[in-house]
């Protein structure tokens, strides 16, 4: 009786194991295959997505009023300032001798980096933070050999977001990049490119003197884009968008643009930028 039992047990749990399926080993060739039906049927977004969401915050648009040459645009190195009066997008109430250009936030104090040229002789200067607060400003700190300078609103908003800067020591010509801003006053845009070269030089507005150590990119720069940073794909702040070459004189980007490194920018106004 108890050999029957036994037996009686013994088949049972062998015709419920084999009435079971088999438990499915997980291998890499299926994780590969899940991954892949993930992203066909909702796609990661773009770097340069991410990169723009990440910085846009921090942008802040720069209006010059009564600019001396009607302009907050991005000089070449002829020496003559690009996009004069028509390079310019005109916002309601904006007199015709405005010049608008791009800013952004650097410090939790509200320190806003920017070029001089955008700034320079202007009667009075109004920021628009991300938010839509908007408020005059005054120069802090100025730096003519690199075109910058820092601007302090009377106004910050409440939710300010300064940007995070990143040393541009490892950067290398291929490498990804993002520049925001404000060409033609749209904004703020953004243009992808990759880094065409690394210390670079070329004269400023007036020929006078000589900017160097520039980054060279390949990210679509305009009238307006000034002051504006230039990020990498986490969109950390690699350097402060200062010229574009343009050996045409018609103001518009011909593929070669250049940013002042953010080591050099943030140094030249007295902020440590790490």
């Amino acid at each position: 009786m108890l050999a029957v039992g036994v037996a009686g047990v013994c088949g049972g749990l062998l015709q419920r194991q084999l009435a079971e399926p088999a438990a499915m080993v997980i291998t890499q060739e299926h994780i590969d295959q899940a991954v892949r039906r993930s992203l066909e049927e909702k796609p990661l977004p773009a770097q340069s997505a991410k990169a723009f969401e990440a910085i846009r915050p921090s942008v802040v648009r720069v209006v010059g009023a009564n600019h001396p040459e009607a302009t907050g645009s991005l000089p070449d190195p002829a020496g003559k300032p690009v996009g004069k009066k028509t390079g310019k997008a005109k916002d309601a109430g904006e007199s015709e001798g405005a010049s608008i250009g791009t800013g952004v936030v650097i410090t939790e104090k509200g320190a806003i980096l920017t070029n001089l040229h955008v700034v320079s002789g202007t009667s009075r200067i109004t920021v628009t933070f991300a938010d839509g607060t908007e408020s005059e400003a005054a120069i802090a700190g100025v730096d003519a050999d690199n075109d910058l300078a820092v601007l302090q609103a009377q106004k910050l908003p409440d939710d300010l977001q300064p940007a995070t800067l990143v040393t541009t020591g490892d950067l290398r010509p291929g490498d990804e990049v993002v520049a925001v801003g404000f060409p033609f006053g749209f904004g703020p845009s953004a243009s992808a490119g990759v880094v065409s070269g690394l210390k670079r030089e070329f004269r400023s507005t007036g020929g006078q003197r000589v900017l160097s150590n520039l980054i060279q990119f390949d990210a679509a720069a305009n009238p307006g884009n000034s002051g504006g940073p230039l990020v990498n794909s986490q969109g950390e702040v690699l350097g402060i968008v200062t010229a574009i070459l343009n050996p045409l004189q018609r103001g518009f980007f011909v593929g070669l643009a250049f940013a002042v490194p953010i080591e050099n920018a943030a140094a030249a106004v007295g902020v440590h930028p790490f």
